[in-house]
């Protein structure tokens, strides 16, 4: 005898279905990925989406900008470029207009090196670019003689100026018209027969009575040299020229032994 089973009836659900059946809904599946679309510029040129930012600039459609912008020159300025070659053959060369001529430089120099023709006029325009050449030859003659004495000169050259330029308006009295400046340009200038000195004595054996009489041949020079120049520059000089070659005769001596020690 055959055994009867009871299956119960099965219901698919529909949308005209009862409503009293519970109906189970099935989450939707998720859409597979899909890589971003690129913007599509509309007619005009702009950005189809405006509300992403980062997608919302087309790369082929603006320039690139740049930080720096080209200088615009206005229109003065034209002329004066097309013309400033002209306008530099004009222009005086630099040392002139730094106040330096080598050519009176030079002209002083060899009314220096004649002490028995110095010409008085040439000294009128006093300048210290040729003592300070004079100054650092001689520093540079000492240094190769194994003496550190920049400071030292330059210190002495001063005091010296200084020194001359108040015995002179002493001796004068108010009648002195000796500036600083210019006495400061006669000392430097008269130091040229120190700077030989000094340079020959690289050559002369040091302690013996060849540097000594060299020395004083070279001091007498240079006295005889300044006591000329500040008498014939300076009024009410003339009188006093005794005094005023002593006075020179110590400043150039107080040189002759830094370079002989």
């Amino acid at each position: 005898m055959a055994k009867e089973f009871n299956v119960p009836p099965v219901v698919f659900p529909s949308s005209t279905g009862n409503p009293s059946v519970p109906h189970q809904r099935r989450a939707p599946a998720a859409p597979p990925f899909q890589a971003p679309r690129p913007a599509t510029s509309s007619s005009s040129g702009g950005p189809s989406n405006p509300s992403i930012p980062f997608m919302s600039f087309d790369v082929g459609s603006a320039p690139a900008s740049s930080s720096f912008s080209a200088p615009v020159f206005a229109s003065s300025a034209g002329g004066l470029l097309s013309g400033g070659a002209a306008s530099f053959d004009d222009e005086p060369p630099l040392l002139e207009e730094l106040g330096i001529n080598t050519r009176q430089i030079w002209r002083k120099t060899a009314s220096i090196l004649n002490p028995f023709r110095v010409n008085p006029d040439l000294h009128e325009d006093a300048d210290l670019s040729g003592p300070f050449i004079f100054l650092m030859a001689f520093g540079l003659f000492q240094l190769l003689a194994g003496k550190f004495h920049f400071g030292i000169i330059l210190g002495w050259v001063t005091v010296a100026a200084l020194f001359l330029y108040v015995v002179f308006n002493m001796l004068a009295g108010r009648n002195g018209n000796l500036d600083l400046y210019r006495c400061l340009s006669l000392v430097g200038y008269c130091m040229l027969p120190m700077v030989i000195f000094s340079a020959m004595s690289l050559f002369v054996p040091h302690g013996g009575v060849v540097i000594f009489v060299m020395g004083a041949v070279f001091v007498l020079w240079s006295t005889r040299v300044c006591t000329r120049l500040l008498v014939e520059l300076a009024s009410c000089g003339d009188e006093h020229r005794g005094l005023i070659a002593y006075a020179c005769w110590l400043v150039y001596m107080l040189f002759s032994l830094l370079v002989i020690f």
